[in-house]
């Protein structure tokens, strides 16, 4: 199937009418493109809740890729990376072939950390060209509105490309015309600094009339990948405005971890990853980590589908641990219900499913049937203990449920 065809599949549903059915047409063709060139849910925040064992079977929405090589660190017997949008698979393929064929741990650094060197060209030629898959050569050989083919993108700052990395772009020049300033961020040198330069050059423009209106518009969230359905549910939350909402979770990224631990701020203020500190890294992209991804990394496999129409061909009792990412914030009530009818069948005992909202709440407790939720228990204080965990900041919720 599509990209096209599943995304519409996704998005499309028992709440599609009216106004919100021009929105959703409008969200489904800007999601059919490279959205995400990087993650944006922790994988480590992932890993403390998971506390998988070694051979343990793992479904997980590819996205940027990160996470999916991420959990490789833990020894699965498998990663499942589910997409509907096969421009993320093919970022996927990239890092996977970038990790299993370049020639040393320097090299991928280069190539997937820093992103912006010449020699990325050769290093893409002559190690990973003829390892991709047919798909993600197509995607990497066709080219940009640049003119260019797109595996330039790894030799000119490959995170600032895809929808959110152009969003981001555009968030530092509006925070300029503002009179902001979100580079400042970067300068800061602990906590404290941190705090003080976002209240002197992030925060007021949170206040301003234009900001307060741009906040209020579905579509001018697109690029975050935040579809009209999870609009509704982030204005549920906002009890004081959107703009106000907004600020706090910026302020959570910008001041509640150390920048130097904070690879999601890194790149959201400085507009890269800082390769010269392992702690400023992704998981995936950390020298610890390095032996263990590549022994792994014929592990991961990527699926072009739906989340409910993979596990309808996995055995029951197979799979140890599921990763939504926000996409249950997509679903209807009959969607849900199908999706967890799987995730039940296929749950091995201890099982366990994590996933953000974009509003502080569940959704699975109002739509799910009873017999469904009876197989699962979770803890909304823990949960609410593994959000502050979470240092990409951008969501109201992480959730963590165990089957019986």
């Amino acid at each position: 199937m599509s990209t096209k065809a599943l995304i519409d599949s996704a998005v499309f549903n028992s709440t599609t009418s009216g106004r919100k059915g021009l929105a959703d047409k409008l969200f489904a063709h800007w999601f059919s493109r490279l959205v995400y060139a990087q993650i944006w849910e922790d994988p480590q925040s992932d890993l403390d809740a998971l506390q998988l064992k070694p051979g343990a079977n793992i479904l997980t929405i590819s996205s940027g890729g990160c996470n999916a090589l991420a959990y490789l660190s833990a020894e699965p017997a498998a990663v499942h990376a589910v997409d509907l949008n096969a421009a993320h698979l093919a970022m996927l393929n990239m890092k996977q072939m970038a990790i299993k064929h370049l020639p040393d741990y320097q090299a991928v650094l280069a190539y997937l950390g820093n992103a912006n060197q010449a020699d990325n060209l050769k290093r893409y030629k002559r190690h990973i060209r003829n390892h991709l898959s047919d798909d993600a050569s197509n995607f990497w050989e066709s080219r940009s509105l640049s003119g260019k083919a797109r595996y330039h993108y790894f030799a000119s700052e490959a995170y600032q490309h895809g929808l959110l990395g152009n969003f981001i772009g555009f968030a530092h020049f509006f925070v300029r015309l503002m009179g902001g300033d979100m580079s400042q961020l970067m300068q800061a040198r602990n906590l404290q600094e941190q705090a003080e330069l976002f209240e002197q050059h992030v925060a007021p423009v949170f206040e301003t009339r234009l900001f307060r209106l741009i906040a209020s518009q579905p579509l001018a969230l697109y690029s975050l990948g935040i579809p009209p359905s999870q609009f509704e549910t982030l204005k549920k939350d906002a009890k004081e405005g959107l703009h106000v909402l907004f600020k706090e979770r910026m302020r959570h990224l910008a001041c509640d971890f150390p920048l130097d631990h904070n690879c999601f701020a890194q790149q959201a203020f400085g507009r890269r990853y800082d390769t010269r500190q392992q702690t400023a890294l992704p998981l995936y992209l950390q020298q610890q980590h390095f032996s263990s991804l590549r022994q792994n990394i014929d592990r991961l496999h990527a699926h072009h589908t739906t989340l409910t129409d993979f596990l309808l061909g996995q055995p029951r009792g197979s799979m140890d641990a599921y990763l939504f990412l926000d996409a249950q914030d997509w679903m209807d009530q009959q969607q849900l219900t199908e999706l967890w009818k799987e995730v039940t069948r296929t749950a091995a005992p201890g099982a366990k499913v994590v996933f953000r909202t974009g509003g502080s709440e569940s959704p699975l407790e109002a739509q799910l049937p009873a017999e469904i939720l009876a197989a699962w228990h979770t803890d909304a204080e823990h949960n609410r203990k593994l959000y502050q965990t979470d240092r990409s900041a951008i969501y109201g919720g992480m959730h963590l449920y165990t089957k019986y």
